[in-house]
């Protein structure tokens, strides 16, 4: 069970407790004050005798209501020494509640917490790795400075335990403890420098994210474990990929130099065209040939998968990784992966367009391919629309600005208002940056002048005055126009413009301009005070230059605005009348007045407001707020020299001979061949043998079979039962020391390896191969060494074992969803072999996966079925609807489980909260492991959960209720016989052993008949392998087709049998142990082959 099963486990019963509290209280009577309060005490007291009771029952009945109460923030301090005499229960239900109620009163009753730190410190010693884990996190939790030492020795014991689900909330624990005294920074940089070392995947991240928290300044511990966190991100879980690929961005940038030399160089040499040749050889030969370090390419490349990550934070880590470290060139891969995320949520859409918002200014070329992305839907909120066209206007370019310009058309009509003046906006930008298309841009914003919309025809006044600004004398006409409309706009943004632009070109409009300015001295007192303003600037300007026609009037104004109530007119009013009118106290200026007015004005640049957010690094929240927020770690500047590379090498003691060739097995110990009881089996032993060596010998502290197996247990989420497997244990310890037994008979050729993989190493090609390696290998000495064998004994013995080899089935590939503890009798065969990385196969490969026979070997489902079946309609769910399916996938949560993938719809127009699984009415045996509730669904919103039911190998429906905040609804899921079994590979000669033993009552059959066309080997695959989860056995014969399976709770063999008869007929045998279940199955099948 993984830490999220943990969290739900709290969740729900936090839920039951919470109905069990409304019982309780609908029940009580409140008469008054005081009959309130009795009540209270009463039920206190009730619980009380209930957690005192000797029955697991009723101390669980009485934490779920104790943990309902403090949901609904009641106080249930005064439980607290009731509560604590619990801490030890032996039920681990009771003692996660337990600890939810520790965790929450831990800090106001410190004394009594106090008490219950011994328990704690017991169950770190527990044998299940969940409690030890959970004891760790309860006392990381217990914010008690005095008990900082005692926490400091568990985290500690902890980073060292053999399970890697514990030494991850061990890394999760140190950033708590930090938080909680910061003293101890050096004594946890130790326990940080330690867990790094890890070859875990599931300790990666939270270990990184420990040292990103407490010292993400310390570099130096990362030099040696770069080249293992590198191969590991692949297999790392989501988040904790986030965090690794920051905190390398950041590692990345202090230890290479830069990739970008090159295309500095190439403007460089654009800019100086007119130097002379003497003096561009002289800079070429300073210039040094750019050559990336294998290490940085070693990231780039490891990162590179992860843009087809489900997670849209993972692939904007790794798109911000490429923009901020790898050449120019490569940068533009991550496009695709940027663009496919706009299909998300809009919040998500809002955070990768802010980001190619920025992209988009310096390299437009990576994204003009995919410019029809960014058009805008009806449908998107304004922000996002807003955001695209911001790109759309990066984007623009003299081959596409016609087509831009269209579509720009169609904004401007849209009944979003701000989104139209956002329109206008970068319309007016692109005929400022492309040239040729800015006179057929202001006739569109001078035809948009005459719109009925007083927002638009404001906003195009606004943006014709700064494109005016850049050629005056040319649109005399459009001045005019737009003096007119003084009349009609009544924003007083949009009459300011006008009334500034009148008077910067009052020369050229001679006539207009004074009636302007007589217009505007009548509705002075009533206009805004950024209109009053430029009034006053257009009567200053006309004063200088036509003083005849309106120095009176220029008075007039100037009286007015001298005794206005906004203090800037005031003030402007006596500044504009002592510059322009002369008297004896005017001074110098007053010569100058016409100049200072009708100087010439810049032309505005009109800029994107993301043009200043490159210095953040891309995908942080100071990039969102373009502000620096609090924890930021600034990217540094490449440095001009690489610092020393060879910080980074870690001693390779094992031979790379023996770990390219992942699918070749090594020789083996001829008391492991004594033993095998088949030939398949021995080669099974082989495989594992060699892989658990190597393993074993990665990590001296801890069994690497164990810890593979929490690995992957705790990863998939898998049931508690995922606790380290002693015989595996066991198992390898006892491989190691037979290897160091014979340490000393090998060490010459141990030596002769040594010498080998030096030379594998000084070469480049290598160098990659060689760094996943390292990881996987640094650990124990002795037990590495013995790993290397003599060439000449290999060569024979691969000579030796030719023949068996031929006779043997390919070596089976381990897989993740079969890796788990509980399931120990299931292998996947005939799969296509995955591209897992070594360190990852090192992690895998040392679980002792129990020797299965050579009959039961799960395979791959042939055929998925794409039916869903309805589990609650819209109308009954009032708004929730619910279909599921059965993916054929094993179960995540039990080796004796039906995965069951159900998907929920909100169909209504509000939010539905709290979607949780209630009561569950199932028959006796049958056992159900539901999802974590779904805090909320917005509208139109879906999400798909999985849950796991143990159907006992039979086809009752599992009823129980799907709840939400307000409502619970009656469901069911009856599963189709066919789903209750898992496909089987074996061969031919196996299937008729087996269906030797299954005859007599044991054995089912029917005739059907059929068309001759529906009897091909492809149809009947097809048909059979729909119905139910059966895997093909190969046939010698071909009118005899076989199918094996078994049953997924009970393991029972279903086997079955097509022999196709003279004519249009066929007889369909189905041999297993489960008569009831053949006979369903057979009734199933029967109409299903006899259907054209």
């Amino acid at each position: 069970m993984s830490s999220n099963s943990f969290a739900y486990n709290e969740q729900s019963g936090g839920g039951e407790a919470a109905e069990l509290g409304q019982e309780a209280t609908s029940t009580i009577a409140p008469s008054g004050a005081f009959g309130l309060f009795s009540s209270d005490w009463k039920k206190n007291e009730d619980l009380k005798q209930m957690l005192e009771s000797s029955k697991d029952s009723a101390k669980l009945d009485a934490m779920k209501r104790i943990v309902g109460m403090i949901a609904k923030g009641k106080n249930a301090s005064e439980l607290f020494p009731a509560v604590v005499k619990n801490v030890a229960s032996k039920n681990i239900e009771i003692k996660k509640l337990v600890y939810v109620y520790l965790v929450r009163y831990a800090e106001e009753q410190q004394d009594l917490a106090l008490l219950s730190i011994s328990t704690f410190q017991r169950a770190l010693k527990d044998p299940n790795q969940l409690i030890r884990a959970s004891a760790l996190r309860v006392l990381s939790s217990i914010r008690v400075p005095i008990i900082v030492p005692i926490m400091m020795l568990a985290i500690k014991e902890a980073s060292a335990d053999l399970s890697p689900y514990v030494r991850k909330n061990a890394a999760h624990a140190i950033q708590k403890l930090y938080s909680l005294d910061p003293e101890q920074k050096e004594m946890l940089i130790e326990v940080i420098e330690k867990l790094l070392k890890d070859k875990s995947t599931l300790v990666a991240g939270s270990v990184v994210m420990a040292f990103e928290e407490v010292c993400p300044d310390r570099i130096d511990l990362i030099h040696r474990n770069y080249r293992k966190l590198c191969n590991l991100l692949v297999d790392v879980e989501e988040w904790g990929q986030v965090v690794i690929i920051h905190m390398l961005t950041r590692y990345a940038r202090t230890q290479f130099v830069s990739p970008w030399r090159e295309d500095d160089g190439l403007e460089d040499n654009e800019k100086n065209f007119y130097e002379s040749d003497d003096e561009e050889k002289e800079k070429s030969d300073k210039k040094r040939p750019y050559i990336m370090d294998p290490d940085h390419r070693l990231l780039i490349r490891n990162t590179k998968p992860l843009l087809q990550s489900r997670n849209a934070a993972v692939v904007m880590a790794v798109a911000q990784l490429y923009w901020h470290i790898s050449p120019k060139s490569e940068a533009g891969v991550i496009s695709k992966s940027l663009v496919r995320l706009l299909r998300s949520n809009r919040e998500v859409q809002y955070i990768v367009l802010q980001n190619i918002a920025t992209m988009s200014i310096q390299r437009k070329g990576m994204f003009e391919p995919y410019l029809k992305s960014f058009y805008v839907r009806s449908t998107d909120p304004t922000m996002i629309k807003t955001l695209k066209l911001e790109i759309l206007t990066n984007l623009a370019n003299e081959a596409n600005i016609s087509t831009l310009l269209r579509e720009f058309q169609t904004y401007v009509k849209s009944q979003d208002k701000q989104f139209a003046a956002a329109t206008i906006q970068t319309i007016g930008r692109c005929a400022t940056s492309i040239t040729e298309v800015s006179d057929t841009c202001l006739n569109g914003l001078v035809c948009l002048l005459s719109n009925r919309d007083e927002i638009v025809v404001a906003e195009s006044v606004v943006v014709i005055k700064k494109l005016l600004q850049m050629q005056p004398a040319q649109h005399g006409e459009i001045i005019k126009h737009m003096a007119r409309l003084l009349d009609s706009i009544t924003v007083p943004v949009a009459r300011a413009s006008i009334l500034w632009l009148i008077g910067e070109n009052c020369e050229r409009v001679p006539k207009i301009a004074p009636d302007v300015l007589r217009k505007m001295a009548k509705s002075f007192t009533s206009e805004d005070d950024l209109v009053k303003l430029q009034i006053l600037n257009l009567g200053a300007k006309l004063y200088l230059t036509n003083s005849k026609q309106t120095k009176l009037l220029t008075q007039y104004i100037l009286n007015l605005g001298k005794y206005d109530q906004n203090y800037d007119i005031r003030d402007r009013t006596r500044f504009i009348r002592q510059l322009i009118v002369p008297n004896e106290k005017s001074g110098a200026l007053s010569k100058y007045a016409k100049k200072i007015f009708l100087a010439q004005k810049p032309a505005p640049l009109l800029e994107s407001p993301f043009k200043d957010r490159d210095h953040f690094q891309l995908g942080t929240l100071s990039h969102t707020l373009n502000i620096k927020a609090s924890g930021y770690l600034e990217l540094s500047n490449w440095p001009e020299v690489a610092p020393d590379p060879s910080v980074r090498n870690v001693e390779v003691i094992e031979s790379a001979k023996d770990w390219t060739p992942v699918g070749k097995t090594k020789k083996e110990k001829p008391a492991k061949k004594f033993y095998s009881e088949s030939e398949e089996e021995e080669e099974e032993e082989e495989s594992s043998g060699s892989s658990s060596s190597s393993s074993s010998s990665s990590d001296s502290e801890s069994g690497s079979g164990s810890e593979s197996g929490d690995t992957d247990g705790s990863s998939e989420d898998s049931s508690e039962d995922s606790s380290s497997d002693p015989e595996s244990e066991t198992g390898s310890e006892a491989e190691a020391e037979r290897k160091r037994k014979s340490k000393t008979k090998r060490k010459s050729d141990s030596e002769d390896e040594k010498k080998k993989n030096e030379k594998l190493k000084a070469s480049e090609s290598s160098s990659a191969e060689s760094s996943s390696m390292e990881e996987s290998s640094s650990g124990s000495e002795s037990a590495s060494e013995s790993d290397g064998e003599p060439a000449p004994r290999k060569v024979t013995q691969a000579k030796e074992r030719k023949p068996q080899q031929e006779r043997q089935p390919p070596r089976k590939d381990v897989f993740l969803l079969d890796l788990d503890d509980f399931n120990p009798v299931s292998t996947p065969v005939a799969l296509p072999t995955p591209a897992l990385s070594p360190s990852l196969i090192a992690d895998l490969e040392g679980l002792n996966l129990s020797a299965s026979s050579s009959v039961i070997n799960v395979s791959t489902p042939v055929s998925v079925p794409t039916k869903t079946h309805e589990l609650l309609h819209r109308m009954s769910g009032k708004g929730l609807a619910a279909c599921y399916c059965f993916p054929r996938q094993p179960c995540i949560f039990g080796d004796k489980m039906v995965s069951v993938q159900i998907t929920l719809n909100n169909t209504s127009d509000r939010k539905i909260e709290n979607i949780h699984i209630g009561e569950k009415k199932l028959p006796i045996g049958m056992q159900m492991h539901v999802f974590h509730p779904i805090a909320s669904l917005e509208p139109e919103g879906s999400v798909t959960v999985s849950v796991g039911i143990d159907f006992c190998d039979s086809t009752q429906a599992a009823c129980f209720q799907l709840c939400t905040k307000d409502d619970c609804f009656n469901v069911s899921i009856q599963p189709p016989v066919g789903e209750l079994l898992l496909p089987v590979a074996m061969s031919e000669k196996d299937f008729k052993k087996e269906r030797g033993t299954l005859t007599g009552m044991n054995e089912t059959s029917v005739t059907v008949i059929a068309a001759p066309q529906n009897f091909t080997p492809s149809m009947i695959l097809q048909k059979v392998v729909n119905v139910a989860n059966l895997g093909a056995v190969p046939s010698g014969q071909d009118n005899v087709h076989r199918f094996a399976a078994k049953t997924v709770h009970s393991g029972s063999l279903m086997l079955v049998t097509v022999e196709l008869k003279e004519g249009s007929t066929a007889q369909l045998i189905i041999n297993t142990e489960k008569p009831l279940i053949g006979s369903v199955l057979l009734r199933e099948l029967k109409p299903v082959l006899s259907q054209g």
